[in-house]
């Protein structure tokens, strides 16, 4: 057992590490952009926030933290509930395997910026579900609990399109309302949510299964 904890530990620190180490590799790299060309450094920090990739990063980075602190808190309690890392690790495995079908083949990155995009599309999203499969306790998910688990990305969806409308400028380009128009961006926005509640039904299942329960709702 003391093994097992120490190998859980050290995974979980080296997970975090790189979680917010990507996370911070994207952060300088949008800074230093909006430094060379003399633009605002705090529209620098709202774009960064306005990816449901780089939210989804600091959930899993925040939980992966939380496991590592001992000290209580009412936040470190919330993040580690089950229900709230099983709903991170849904959002976190939409975004790699997003990006892999709809993104990946847009471009090409390089230095810096291949390391931000392998760090968050690819290690964080594979390294936080071996955690969620190995150290998150099963058994006790239900069906509604994906009711609440879309709320986040119904929530993100609207201020995406919010955000484009007021500055024209949409963080991807499956909902680019300028170039697709609303009735498309609404479609490929609906295709995301029901690959979301697939992805969020595969999670439930497999919890009741290590669990050694059935689908209750």
């Amino acid at each position: 057992m003391v093994i097992q904890s120490v190998a859980r530990r050290r995974f979980v620190a080296v997970a975090a590490i790189l979680g917010w180490a990507g996370l911070s590799i994207q952060l300088y790299l949008i800074f230093y952009s909006r430094w060379t060309l003399a633009a605002s450094l705090l529209g620098g920090l709202v774009s960064f926030f306005s990816y449901f990739t780089v939210l989804s990063n600091t959930l899993v980075a925040t939980v992966l933290t939380c496991e590592l602190t001992s000290r209580e808190s009412a936040a470190r309690r919330w993040f580690l509930q089950p229900w709230v890392s099983s709903g991170i690790a849904v959002s976190i495995a939409v975004v790699g395997v997003a990006y892999s079908l709809l993104l990946r083949h847009l471009w090409h990155p390089e230095g810096w910026q291949w390391l931000a995009d392998e760090l968050m599309h690819d290690v964080i999203p594979l390294l936080f579900l071996v955690y969620w499969w190995c150290w998150v306790p099963k058994g006790t998910l239900r069906l509604w609990h994906i009711a609440l688990w879309v709320v986040y990305p119904l929530v993100y969806f609207g201020y995406a399109l919010l955000r484009g409308h007021l500055l024209a400028a949409y963080p991807y380009p499956f909902i680019d309302v300028d170039k697709l128009g609303y009735p498309q961006v609404f479609i490929n926005a609906g295709g995301l949510l029901v690959g979301f509640v697939v992805i969020a039904l595969v999670v439930i299942g497999l919890d009741r299964w290590r669990g050694g329960k059935g689908m209750d709702v």
